[in-house]
């Protein structure tokens, strides 16, 4: 059956003037696309054995503006697509395909003991998996999982902490020569399987202890199937100009395209700082380098607790963090790391414990903290912000998501101008106060940045949201308006549409998108969820090497 769209505004995601046409939606493509003067819409025919009959929807879209779906460039909705066939934070927000993998820290590829630790080491990112069949190891059998169904389209990164995980574990040391082989061949075999590119988390073990030389050839690896590179980076506060030249400098060595994630400048010593970013970006574009980067339309950061400590303190995996803070000397040491010297999981800066706050527990014993800094449980306790943050640690079993109150508008408002921008949630669904960015980042950006404050145009943030990711991502049949590609779309009302979610009330959905539509399904229907499962793995262009 077709699908016609009549009185659209179109916003086609290439950035230029929206335009008002009909469209028809034929096998999940669209077939059709006429403005006015132009020749009407033909006729579908669908043949039977009797006869040849037209079978066709229509929806008056009147007042409604469509556009390509949205690309979430960095989601953390590796095991929420499994578990939750709603995934209504996502595709009630136009969300149509999400890359996951991100921050060198995943799911595939494992082995049965890393697949252990790996959980435990991100349950608050997305929980411990207890709800879980991990029916697979590798890249493509988690992709083949996610192709039974899922609410929204997914790619993958291939999470090169994993990988280090895999061939030299958690050890703080370079890998042998060995071990360099064994990461190069799982690098190339994600690739191979459908990944689209390679991510990091640099702040995050034990991924952070690769130095260049071995990020350099594992990025070889990925320039050779035509990928990109997603790290998060060695630091977002005192060391963040560094740690961004340091991923351009690498990623040019080894001819790979890089985007950067997340790319903030936070903490106070970055206030007004990011025309020294744009600058260093204009100046890598200008030399031919293949950058683009993401960022969420909010100040706060999101992450988890543990990974605040100074790396010394992580190296061995999660029980080893966990027996040196019940060790008091040891977390001793660490108090002093974090509190005076700046640890490296924050970014070179001492703590702010009045700028962390508790988003989510994993023990519903705990619950009583979500919502309050770190600062301010400790001073109802009576003790100190450390006694406070190590006691949670031990008990949740190093579970605690927080937020980082630690951003600056002015920056966050210069970046999404530049014209290598595209948007990404960093959206953490676990917790039961997580970021509003998992639920709103989207109609943020259309209705209080584009509508309210006119930071960019209408079309220009579509394009940011759809086109220009749709091209990191080497897809050549989405992210565009076009004759032919696949009907993954948005209609939304360019008068009311505005992130539901705030702080106070993160779960709340947005408002003013009442259709979204995947492979030409409704997924979103008069503003409602529907029970389709749409959604599938969307793999690297194979041939790409």
């Amino acid at each position: 059956m077709d699908l016609v769209i009549r009185d659209a505004r179109v916003i086609d995601g290439t950035a230029a003037p929206s335009y008002p046409a009909d469209l028809r939606i034929t096998d999940g493509r669209i077939a059709e696309i006429r403005k006015p003067g132009e020749p009407p819409l033909t006729a579908p025919r669908t043949r039977t054995r009797t006869r040849t009959r037209t079978r066709t929807r229509t929806l008056d879209a009147h007042g409604l503006t469509l556009c390509p779906g949205f690309i979430d460039m960095h989601a953390h909705s590796d095991l929420a697509l499994l578990r939750d066939p709603d995934h209504s934070a996502k595709a009630a927000q136009g969300v149509t395909l999400e890359v996951l993998g991100q921050d060198g820290l995943s799911y595939a590829p494992v082995d049965d003991r890393t697949l252990g630790e790996v959980r435990r080491a991100i349950t608050g990112w997305n929980g411990d998996g207890s709800d879980i069949d991990f029916d697979w190891r590798t890249v493509g059998e988690y992709l083949d999982r996610l192709d039974r169904g899922i609410a929204v389209n997914a790619a993958y990164l291939v999470p090169q902490g994993a990988v280090r995980m895999l061939a030299v574990g958690w050890d703080d040391r370079p890998a042998t020569p060995q071990q360099m082989d064994h990461m190069r061949q799982l690098v190339a075999d994600g690739l191979e399987q459908g990944a689209v590119g390679m991510s990091s988390g640099l702040t995050y073990t034990p991924g952070m202890y690769a130095g260049d030389a071995e990020l350099t050839e594992l990025c070889r690896i990925v320039a050779g199937y035509d990928g990109y590179y997603c790290p998060h980076h060695r630091s977002y506060g005192a060391g963040a100009l560094a740690a961004y030249e340091e991923m351009i400098r690498l990623t040019q060595d080894a001819g790979c395209a890089l985007h950067l994630a997340h790319a903030t400048m936070n903490f106070g010593v970055n206030e007004g700082r990011a025309p020294d970013l744009l600058a260093l970006l204009d100046d890598a574009l200008a030399r031919g380098g293949d950058i683009s980067l993401d960022t969420y339309p909010y100040t706060p950061g999101c992450t988890t607790l543990v990974a605040l400590l100074p790396s010394w303190a992580s190296e061995g995996g999660p029980e080893a963090i966990l027996a040196r803070l019940r060790d008091d000397d040891t977390a001793e040491r660490v108090r002093h790391h974090m509190e005076v010297i700046g640890a490296d999981g924050c970014h070179g800066v001492p703590i702010d414990w009045d700028t962390i706050e508790i988003s989510g527990v994993s023990h519903p014993a705990l619950a009583g903290y979500v919502g309050q800094s770190v600062a301010r449980a400790a001073a109802r306790r009576g003790e100190t912000p450390w006694a406070t943050a190590r006691r949670l640690l031990i008990e949740d079993e190093l579970g605690p998501t927080i937020l980082q109150h630690v951003g600056h508008e002015e920056n966050v408002r210069a970046i999404m101008r530049h014209r290598v921008h595209t948007g990404g949630s960093d959206g953490i669904l676990q917790g039961d106060k997580p970021h509003p960015r998992a639920y709103g980042t989207f109609p943020h950006y259309l209705g209080h940045y584009a509508r309210e404050l006119g930071i960019l145009t209408l079309e220009e943030t579509v394009a940011r949201l759809t086109a220009r990711p749709a091209a990191r991502l080497r897809l050549p049949d989405r992210g565009l308006v076009r004759e032919g590609y696949r009907a993954d779309l948005v209609l939304f009302d360019p008068d009311t549409v505005a992130a539901g979610a705030t702080f106070a009330a993160p779960r709340t959905l947005p408002v003013g998108i009442p259709y979204v539509l995947i492979d030409g399904k409704f997924v979103i229907k008069d503003g409602r969820r529907t029970d389709v499962l749409a959604g599938r793995s969307v793999r690297r262009t194979p041939g790409a090497r």
